[in-house]
């Protein structure tokens, strides 16, 4: 099928690359777009108590929660001062009536002195302004903010707008800003790195335009889904960086693979792109389905920005792969034999010979060369590879025992940012700093005494500050509880659990706990929830998809085995990194002390996508030998010597871009970016080059057990690199019983070169 795909393309090559500059010229007029239709939340699960909590109490009393806090602060003068009044009274009052609903400030009349006294900061020389917008819904009033944003500017005086809207568009106009940055700074950076991987600009430009043709397709892919769904500004960040690495990724194993078919006496640039689909080409397909299981278990998860990136992610990867596997052979159709043309002299390669690596020239059968030596050492050496490996990635993964989840809010922006200036002034300056309030919504019919008694044994509990009957109607009420510390402190916690333990008073029908700091509870409940459901998903789906790969039952199992070990050391280092702080020097960001499991749920999904992937190209080419030869070992040795270059290179490729992401002075996109970085690398590197090989050494045969039922059902439905004949039709191999040659036969495993079957 791949091959037959191959040989269409190679035939309508310029109908495919006329197709593919109409898009391109689609998407730059219409997905370009897609910044303004964006969602700017979605941390919220829309089915928990809190947000239940939040729409009874809008609907029975109205929307009167402060959106937007605007601090007025001078050096010079105080409050008092009839030039700071004047500018405070006429910026408020000229808000637009149609857009604020209410903005009190310390010169409203109305007021009593003690709430006056509360808007002015503790030196006399600050004030603010809590402003509550006009909306129906959260995106409504975000529209209402933006209109009323350049309004809020008091002249001489300095101003400083937080509050949750403030804080939540600081957010998300610095991740839209950080990706177009990161963009710019890593494909500069790509074209170098692949100019020197392949020793040419001709061959380093084919990934590239197909990575750039990946930005295009992910934003128009993205902009298509806000038409059926919410589209989180972080999955636009993920998938498009993502998009961009796995397109040149996968561009990067299709060139190589090109290049090696096109040097092989006889092939013409025809059958040398056939070659290459029926290879690297199905490999590729594999890959992007593995990628795009991965992205699917984020679809188990309420929050809308993980479903969002869910979506967004199984979109781009399908691009991705189609961009690989159509468009770039066509590009190699084009191109053929000048895909060696414009060499650098300093990065020429060697001819290569045939049985060798086209991108490196080194021999497999001498056993020269880094990577031979390394196949080598490990094939000899496997259970100390194995053991102190793996006690690495162990020592790294301990460091997740200390794991303190938060919430994302105005810590995770750099110090210089104006809303963190404002909450921080408002926690340090002010009378009523640092309070935070859980709302209570109780419906029902309910006496004044009752509700009087249950605040009062609200009042009562650990940690909270003050309780008190808020707001009441015929059938509902609103009880407010202050405390004095972080959303994600555990002390606050431990009280929203003793607010929701508390009996309610006599006669209520329905009691619901909202506030910032319940929405955090509920949301790592609803992680923690979700999490075995999409992992046995992930699990169960790619074990199936392995075993129609590689035909073996113990082959998937060890791959999943070894990802999660992976994976572990990867998020151990996150924590150690980013929630300790220990990389903040480095990178130059404050500690919060605590990690929003969003971040670590999406790194855990996407870099399991990776570690699949890069395990798929090694063992496609293992697989592929051992059809051959049947001489495990030296399978193991030359699918490392054959992969463990161009691995590399992808990876380091696809780091180059995270590192970007990373580069952001955002926390969230630092942590997202870094940590799958920290992923790529060690994935790459401990376990792709050393820890799977060594395993696969040390299982020996048993790495191609297959049950005799499940053999037969390989048979019909299985699809493995190495078993369709490119001049058409396909057929089953069955391992030979002689090697062709084996260099390392040091253990008793491979007296058999058979497979064990039944």
């Amino acid at each position: 099928m791949f091959a037959g795909l191959g040989r269409f393309t190679y035939r309508q090559r310029i109908w495919v690359l006329a197709a593919t500059a109409l898009f391109i010229a689609f998407a730059l007029s219409w997905g370009t777009g897609l910044f303004s239709y964006v969602d700017h939340g979605g941390f919220e699960d829309p089915g928990a108590e809190s947000t239940r909590a939040a729409e009874v109490l809008e609907d029975e009393f109205g929307h009167d929660a402060v959106d937007v806090i605007v601090v007025y602060r001078s050096s010079e003068l105080k409050v008092d001062n009839p030039v700071f009044a004047a500018n405070v009274r006429k910026t408020v009052e000229g808000l637009p009536k149609d857009k604020v609903a209410s903005a009190p400030n310390y010169l409203d009349e109305d007021l009593s002195k003690r709430e006056r006294g509360a808007l002015i900061s503790k030196d006399k020389m600050a004030t603010y302004v809590p402003i509550t917008l006009k909306g129906k819904t959260n995106d409504d009033r975000m529209d209402s903010y933006k209109a009323i944003a350049d309004d809020l500017d008091a002249g001489p005086l300095d101003t400083y707008v937080g509050g949750s809207l403030g804080v939540g568009k600081e957010i998300s106009d610095r991740a839209e800003s950080d990706v177009v940055t990161a963009e710019a700074i890593s494909l500069p950076a790509l074209l170098v790195l692949l100019v020197v991987i392949f020793g040419g600009v001709v061959a380093a430009l084919m990934p590239l335009a197909v990575g750039g043709l990946a930005i295009l397709g992910s934003l128009t892919m993205l902009r298509a889904l806000t038409y059926v769904t919410e589209v989180s500004v972080f999955a636009v960040n993920v998938a498009t960086l993502l998009g961009l690495g796995l397109a040149i990724d996968y561009g990067l194993f299709m060139v190589n693979r090109f290049r090696e078919e096109s040097a092989r006496d006889g092939i013409d640039t025809r059958e040398a792109v056939a070659r290459t689909l029926a290879t690297a080409g199905r490999t590729v397909a594999f890959s992007g389905i593995t990628v795009m299981i991965a992205f699917s278990g984020l679809l188990f998860f309420p929050q809308p920005i993980l479903r969002s990136i869910g979506l967004g992610g199984m979109a781009v990867v399908l691009f991705d792969v189609l961009a690989a596997l159509v468009v770039l052979p066509a590009l190699l159709s084009v191109v053929g034999p000048r895909i060696d043309a414009l060499q650098l002299r300093l990065f020429r390669r060697r001819p290569a010979a045939v049985g060798t690596t086209a991108a490196t020239a080194t021999p497999i059968a001498t056993g020269t060369g880094a990577w031979a030596r390394l196949a080598h050492s490990v094939m000899r050496r496997p259970s100390l590879y194995l053991a102190s490996v793996g006690g690495v990635l162990l020592a790294f993964a301990s460091a997740l025992v200390f794991t303190h989840v938060g919430s994302t809010d105005q810590r995770y922006l750099p110090q210089d940012a104006n809303p963190r200036i404002a909450t921080d002034m408002l926690r340090n300056d002010f009378p009523a700093g640092g309070i935070g309030q859980i709302d209570v919504v109780l419906t029902g019919d309910m006496t004044k005494k009752g509700l009087e008694d249950y605040a009062d044994r609200l009042n009562d509990l650990p940690g909270a500050v003050n309780a008190n009957v808020a707001r009441t109607d015929d059938d509902a009420a609103h009880v407010a509880v202050s405390y004095k510390g972080e959303t994600d402190d555990p002390e606050t916690a431990d009280l929203v659990r003793d607010v929701r333990a508390e009996a309610p008073p006599k006669g209520a029908d329905e009691v619901l706990v909202g506030g910032a700091a319940a929405l955090q509870n509920d949301n790592i409940d609803a992680i923690v929830q979700a999490v075995p459901w999409t992992l046995a998903f992930v699990i169960a789906v790619t074990t199936v998809l392995l075993f129609l790969a590689f035909g073996s039952v113990v082959l998937p199992l060890k791959a999943i085995v070894m990802g999660f070990l992976s994976l572990g050391a990867s998020l151990g280092v996150v924590i150690w990194g980013f929630q300790e702080g220990h990389l903040g020097g480095l990178l130059g960001f404050d500690a919060v002390g605590t990690i929003d499991p969003t971040y670590l749920v999406l790194i855990l999904i996407v870099a399991f996508g990776l570690a699949m992937d890069y395990e798929l190209f090694l063992l496609s080419r293992v697989r592929e030998e051992y059809l051959r030869s049947g001489d495990n070992t030296h399978s193991v040795a030359v699918g490392l010597q054959r992969t463990g270059g161009i691995i590399t290179s992808a990876a380091l490729l696809l780091v180059v871009v995270m590192v970007a992401m990373g580069s952001s002075a955002l926390l969230s996109l630092k942590i997202i970016g870094i940590g799958l970085a920290v992923a790529v690398v060690v994935d790459a590197t401990l376990v792709r080059a050393l820890l799977v090989p060594a395993g696969m050494r040390l299982l020996g045969r048993a790495n191609w057990w297959l049950p005799r039922p499940l053999r037969w059902l390989h048979d019909r439905i299985g699809v493995s690199e190495g078993e369709e004949e490119i001049g058409g039709g396909a057929t089953r191999e069955r391992p030979a019983r002689t090697p062709a040659h084996a260099p390392v036969t040091d253990g008793p495993d491979d007296a058999d070169h058979r497979a064990i079957r039944g």
